[in-house]
């Protein structure tokens, strides 16, 4: 009987991650309010801009920021109307919603992110600061009209 040679041990294959799931990952998990689990999404080094507004840079400023969203006070919804990717860049089209207190502002956003082995490097939103106006116009007077406003769907978890 003779013996066999050993199998080479090989570390098994690395996953295949798609860049669009991490960002509809990213942006459900900010809209349920887990800043956790949409902390974890980004890179060290992430570049964060909110174009016409400065860049933050790194992750503990951005997980600043997002970390507002878990306070009692404030909360963050989305609806993403087209998501497209390819390659390590994704584009998205989308009504963001951001809570203050009894605001509730809603306007169109257009995100541009780039993801690296899973982590979110570059995040990119475009807006119109008109249409923000708007949203906050119209946040303002739903505070006193409540029925005029506007509801979110629920946001659809992914696994």
């Amino acid at each position: 009987m003779t013996s066999q040679p050993p199998i080479p041990a090989h570390d098994p294959p690395a996953p295949i991650i798609d860049s669009q799931h991490v960002v509809s990952h990213f942006l459900t998990s900010m809209a349920v309010g887990d800043v956790t689990a949409a902390v974890a999404l980004v890179d060290d080094h992430i570049d964060y801009t909110n174009v016409s507004l400065p860049t933050l840079h790194g992750k503990k400023s951005t997980a600043a920021v997002l970390g507002l969203l878990a306070k009692p006070w404030a909360g963050f919804g989305v609806v993403v109307h087209n998501i497209v990717g390819e390659g390590d860049v994704v584009l998205t089209e989308r009504t963001d919603e951001l809570k203050v207190g009894p605001l509730v502002a809603q306007f169109w956003v257009c995100g541009r992110f780039e993801v690296r082995e899973g982590r979110i490097t570059v995040w990119r939103d475009y807006f119109d600061w008109f249409d923000v106006t708007k949203g906050l116009v119209r946040g303002l007077v739903a505070i006193v009209v409540p029925p005029l406003r506007r509801r979110l769907p629920a946001p659809e978890i992914t696994g």
